[in-house]
């Protein structure tokens, strides 16, 4: 309790302690014992009051500031009475005497009225601060949003210029890599046509280590060609991919199948797949991801004939708004992968094995992996050695037909 807060509750026990004095002495000078308890109730209701504001205060939303001017309005009020009663009591027209009880009671309500005048004032001053204090802390937001909407303007023009750089560069890149891959074409053919010329005409003059190194010049010279094709096809990814529309990975899943048939068929391999959703997706590109990864399930497949299965499965991801994605699996019981070359798999030209253990260009995880990135997913690897391996990839659960992306 603060220093005005207890003298005003002071000044309540004084009221109090004036209507016990006042009404004891009128009715010990013989005085009404009604008119003492009329001058004890409207004394001593002012001094109750007094104290509970006195002890009001202290739990009110009043600034502390503020109870001075409180006890100043509330001895105003006491001062006001002071001077009627003091003019009443000289002006020579009025013969009415007040008795000490009379100028208590006046005095008394004086203190009131001006005690609910300073609460009053009071009350009002502590809301004025409080909408200047709202007023100024709604400035200074406004002027750090304006702040901030002026490093997010700033932000989106740095961003808006590094988009433009970054897609004149994709052309750029794009542009190299035809460039690259028509003038590499043109002499690769060169070198492949002219080496089996070397092995028509000259075959019967070379001997075993003659036609050996030709062999393996026509070999490099064909997997030359391929790698060449293949990093085309992986820069072309985001520049020259399909707009993306309703698939079936149903429909994409069996276009693959059909490309590898062949294959298929020489492995003796059994594909297992089950009931795949409809996606939002370039479907070229799907065909191409699903026929990459069950190359690689058939190529690593070990000394039995292939076993793989097709599944998926529908997920929330682990973002704040709890969207569903489709969880796509591939499973093989091959050779498996360490688990520390696991991460190196997607990486462009990373190779865990010679090509002449097995064939490949080294490009085609990295091309699923830059598939799947265009939509909006992400893929990996379970594998153990001997144990076969898992890759599966994401793709978001939307689709423009189906809009859950479920077939009904």
């Amino acid at each position: 309790m603060s220093r005005w807060s207890r003298f005003v509750s002071v000044f309540g026990l004084l009221l109090l302690v004036i209507a016990t004095g006042q009404s004891a002495l009128k009715v010990a000078g013989g005085g009404s014992l009604l008119g003492a308890m009329l001058d004890f109730v409207v004394i001593s209701i002012c001094g109750l009051l007094v104290v509970f504001v006195g002890s009001w205060l202290t739990d009110s939303d009043i600034d502390s500031t503020l109870y001075r001017r409180i006890v100043g309005w509330c001895f105003g009020g006491v001062s006001v009475m002071f001077i009627f009663l003091f003019l009443r009591a000289i002006h020579p027209d009025v013969a009415t005497t007040f008795s000490f009880g009379t100028r208590a009671v006046a005095l008394s309500i004086g203190s009131v009225a001006g005690l609910g005048i300073g609460i009053h004032e009071a009350r009002a001053i502590t809301r004025e601060r409080e909408i200047r204090q709202h007023n100024h802390a709604l400035q200074r937001a406004q002027d750090r949003l304006e702040q901030r909407n002026d490093e997010l303007s700033r932000i989106r023009m740095e961003l808006e210029d590094a988009v433009t750089q970054l897609e004149a560069s994709n052309e750029r890149l794009d542009q190299f890599a035809s460039t690259a891959s028509h003038d590499l074409r043109e002499p690769l053919r060169m070198i492949s046509q002219y080496l089996g010329l070397l092995e028509d005409r000259y075959a019967e003059d070379l001997d075993d280590d003659g036609q050996e190194f030709i062999a393996y010049a026509l070999d490099g010279a064909e997997r030359l060609q391929t790698m060449v094709d293949d990093l085309l096809e992986y820069s072309r990814i985001e520049t020259q991919g399909d707009p993306f529309a309703s698939v079936d990975l149903d429909d994409v899943l069996a276009d693959a199948l059909t490309d590898l048939q062949v294959r298929i068929d020489e492995s003796d391999a059994t594909i297992e797949a089950e009931s795949l959703p409809r996606v939002h997706g370039d479907k070229t590109q799907l065909r191409q991801l699903f026929q990459n990864l069950l190359t690689n399930a058939l190529e690593y497949s070990g000394d039995e004939p292939p076993r793989v299965q097709v599944v998926s499965e529908r997920r929330e991801t682990a973002s704040a708004e709890r969207e569903l994605e489709w969880v796509i699996s591939v499973r093989d019981e091959g050779i498996g992968i360490p688990p520390a070359d696991q991460r190196q798999i997607f990486e462009l030209f990373e190779r865990l094995h010679t090509s002449n253990e097995h064939a490949g260009s080294g490009i085609g995880l990295a091309f699923c992996q830059r598939t799947v990135e265009r939509h909006g997913g992400e893929i990996w690897v379970e594998s153990e050695s001997g144990e076969g391996s898992t890759f599966s990839f994401t793709i978001p659960n939307r689709s423009a037909v189906d809009p859950i992306g479920e077939r009904e």
